[in-house]
């Protein structure tokens, strides 16, 4: 009997073990440990903390309601950097895109100049990370810089990049413009996707080169625009590094991006509370930007089972 009992284990077990669901639970485990440890219940923290008064080092939060949420329609700081967020946001991505798709579609032509292209498209690669990047954009627009030596060896007069309110942001954009490397794979990927039937057809009933690109690549590439939009624009809005580590935030609050903001909040102001209140203020505009752009994507974004 006890040997019976023994082999029906044993067959359960083994089941249990060769079992589709099972195996998939195993393997799916450290995502959902990381996620619930390190993503969901951090959010559910923040979102507890932001209807607190709520500093590093106390033990204790007090519940403040919503006074957090209304200090920030006081704060001018926090209305500037929302300000200066979305200048970023709406000159860089749309720049960045346009970039990564002129660069995907020269690597994808048949062409001697090629390598050339591919050539830049692993110059930022090469640099390093964005702290590195970000350090040597530092030095190639400071005052003795590269690109102020470059203007100065045209007869031009250097500019003081970091020290105009009006420019300072410029050089950040550019260096959100020139890592485009993401965005230019997955544009290279969706244009040899496109049958090449379509261009033939086109060819032989005299479209040039434009109009061919127009009425069919950008067509046929439009959810993967949308896709590459709605990801370039999520990551501008948290766009951290380069501000940190150029300008901090100067000259008078003028390249003071959202997520730079935060980080003063929290860990140099040591407003924790507040700045919970500022990331799920954030969470909720980027939510309406990209609920926005997916409800007018139907009016520009091609899809054949729609035809």
């Amino acid at each position: 009997m006890e040997q019976k009992r023994s082999v029906r284990t044993g067959n359960r077990l083994y089941k249990f073990i060769n079992n589709e669901n099972t195996v998939g639970n195993v393997f799916a485990f450290p995502f959902i440990f990381g996620f619930i440890c390190f993503s969901l219940i951090p959010m559910l923290t923040s979102f507890r903390y932001a209807f607190t008064d709520y500093s590093l080092g106390t033990k204790t939060a007090e519940f403040a309601g919503l006074k957090n949420f209304i200090m920030l329609l006081q704060d001018e700081v926090f209305l500037k950097s929302l300000r200066v967020t979305l200048r970023y946001v709406l000159i860089s991505v749309p720049m960045k895109l346009i970039f990564a798709l002129l660069v995907a579609f020269l690597l994808t032509r048949k062409s001697k100049m090629v390598t050339l292209y591919r050539s830049l498209y692993y110059i930022p690669s090469l640099v390093g990370g964005s702290v590195a990047v970000a350090l040597v954009w530092k030095q190639l627009f400071a005052r003795k810089g590269l690109i102020n030596m470059i203007l100065q060896a045209q007869g031009l007069k250097g500019v003081n990049w970091f020290g105009d309110q009006k420019l300072a942001l410029l050089p950040l954009i550019l260096m959100s413009v020139w890592q485009f490397g993401s965005s230019m794979i997955i544009f290279a990927a969706g244009l040899k996707e496109i049958p090449a039937v379509y261009y033939e057809a086109a060819q032989i009933d005299g479209a040039n080169g434009f109009q061919r690109f127009f009425k069919i690549t950008l067509p046929c590439l439009s959810p993967i625009i949308l896709y590459n939009l709605v990801m370039q624009t999520i990551s501008a809005f948290m766009a951290f590094t380069q501000a940190f580590i150029i300008t901090e935030g100067g000259p008078n609050n003028s390249t003071m991006l959202y997520a730079l903001y935060v980080y003063n909040q929290a860990f140099k102001y040591n407003n924790m509370g507040y700045a919970c209140a500022m990331s799920w203020f954030m969470l909720l505009v980027m939510g309406a930007i990209t609920l926005i752009i997916f409800k007018t994507s139907k009016f520009w974004v091609f899809n054949e089972s729609d035809q």
